[in-house]
């Protein structure tokens, strides 16, 4: 058999990996993506160790390892997209960028939000032409 065979139904799998990987906004589609493309890199692995004739089967030993890091990451993977699930009510990808809690102002100075919402109050209040006094 040719080379030319595995090599283009690998290729063929990791451009479906990156074109699921790029398009999809569910995380749990995502990482079958990812598991696509780490198959494709399986493929080749194999295919150049029968064509090599490596006598220590170096990309099957590969290969092997391969899998054990899939399965380690889909593992992390799917416990990670079940608490932010859980959390969240979602398992959309574009929606995890808003995961970062905000950073919280120090003690003395008050809120941005609240600032506004003073402000805008104190100078509804307000004459015009006056200007309005801070308290302390």
């Amino acid at each position: 058999m040719h080379l030319a065979y595995p090599a283009v139904l690998a290729a063929l799998l990791f451009c479906v990996g990156v074109y699921g990987v790029l398009a999809r906004r569910n995380a749990i589609l995502v990482l079958m993506s990812v598991e696509l493309m780490l198959n494709a890199v399986n493929l080749n692995l194999v295919a150049f160790d029968v064509w090599l004739r490596d006598t220590l089967h170096a990309g099957q030993a590969l290969t092997l390892f391969t899998i054990a890091v899939a399965a380690a990451e889909i593992g992390i993977g799917l416990a990670i997209v079940l608490m932010v699930h859980r959390n969240r009510g979602t398992a959309d990808v574009d929606r995890l960028r808003d995961t970062a809690e905000r950073p919280e102002s120090p003690a003395g100075a008050p809120d941005a939000d609240a600032s506004d919402a003073d402000a805008d109050a104190s100078a509804d209040d307000t004459p015009h032409g006056e200007k309005a006094e801070a308290t302390a």
